[in-house]
């Protein structure tokens, strides 16, 4: 199903559209080959597996996802004083949200029933558990303007893109270094401003960061950081109510992001660069105009979005061929906290 974008949420309606929604910025759900999973050996890293293992069974963030009394009344007097369009913005926000940490629950939990290995069934049934929390905890935030999404719906309607497992990894870890980089720098800089913080959610995003192949690595993290960008100046006064600038806020997640994953990964892109700031502004200018040719319709907006499709693929084709930053991977194969 690829439902027609949702312009305003106003209805559980409206926000379930929103949610089954495909286009090339909003989150996506996934499949892969269970087969190739189930063979995974990961006994060249049994040790550093084990500890891994024990933390994850030791579960301690049970207790972070808790609505404590005051939650209510600081949803009722923050969210009365938002403008419409603010509040339209915070919606799309809370709905994109809740459909990134929903669809690494279903992935991880379609792995898990389709596996027998017992070392890749064990860490998809923690890594299932945990994104069902973050997804279920801001659904209950939806649930609060009566815009709750139905996510056994959701299972079934959104269109679903195959990864090879290879991809699969690039893909969602990359989504969950961005994802603490996004909730770590909010809740920074919401911890320098308390005033600004116009929904008690906020307050829970620490405790939600603890904590040939190369070519392939550089298209996924210029995929994730193009589509972040483009998302985030979607909708700048979300940002500018906390306080941030929607272009040096995504320039610091990017940083912090680049910190934790040159852990694993052997090169990191140079996000500072003049030009690649600018390949990226021309990717919003471009996605702006891909809005307006879609709303004029007709003959002429079709080949309107033709010509936007073909700019923006030859906008995204340069920032890949930018030189990138060459780094020595750690012999510690334990990813830790970078921020």
């Amino acid at each position: 199903m690829n439902a027609t974008a949702v312009r305003t949420i106003e209805t559980v309606e409206d926000a379930n559209k929103k949610a089954v929604h495909d286009d090339l910025i909003s989150p996506r759900f996934y499949t892969t080959d269970f087969a190739a999973m189930d063979r995974i050996n990961i006994e060249p890293v049994r040790a550093e597996w084990d500890k891994m293992m024990a933390e994850y069974e030791g579960d301690n963030n049970h207790d972070h996802f808790q609505r404590d009394a005051a939650f209510a009344d600081e949803v009722r007097d923050n969210m009365a004083k938002l403008s419409p369009e603010m509040r339209q913005e915070f919606m799309d926000f809370l709905v994109s949200s809740l459909t990134s940490e929903f669809s690494g629950c279903v992935l991880y939990n379609e792995i898990r029933k389709n596996v027998t290995n017992p070392d890749i069934k064990q860490l998809m049934t923690y890594l299932a558990r945990d994104e069902s929390r973050h997804a279920g905890f801001i659904n209950l935030s939806l649930r609060d303007f009566n815009l709750g999404i139905d996510l056994g719906n959701l299972k079934r309607t959104k269109k679903y893109t195959y990864f090879k497992p290879k991809y699969i990894y690039y893909a969602t870890y990359l989504s969950e270094k961005i994802g603490y980089a996004r909730y770590i720098t909010i809740f920074r800089q919401l911890e320098k401003h308390p005033e600004k913080r116009f929904h008690p959610i906020f307050r829970w995003f620490e405790l939600w960061c603890r904590g040939g192949n190369k070519l392939w690595i550089r298209f996924f993290l210029l995929a994730v950081y193009a589509t972040m960008y483009v998302r985030d100046h979607t909708r700048p006064m979300l940002h500018e109510a906390m306080g941030l600038d929607s272009s040096e806020y995504d320039y610091q997640v990017f940083r912090i992001t680049t910190a934790i994953t040159q852990q694993v990964f052997p090169l990191a892109l140079d996000t500072d660069n003049p030009k690649f700031r600018r390949g990226l502004e021309r990717l919003f200018a471009i996605s702006q105009d891909m809005e307006k040719a879609k709303s004029r319709g007709g003959l002429i907006g079709k080949l309107q979005q033709g010509v936007c499709a073909v700019k923006a693929l030859g906008t995204f084709a340069s920032l890949y061929m930018m030189p990138v930053i060459q780094q020595d991977l750690s012999p510690q194969v334990r990813m830790e906290p970078a921020w």
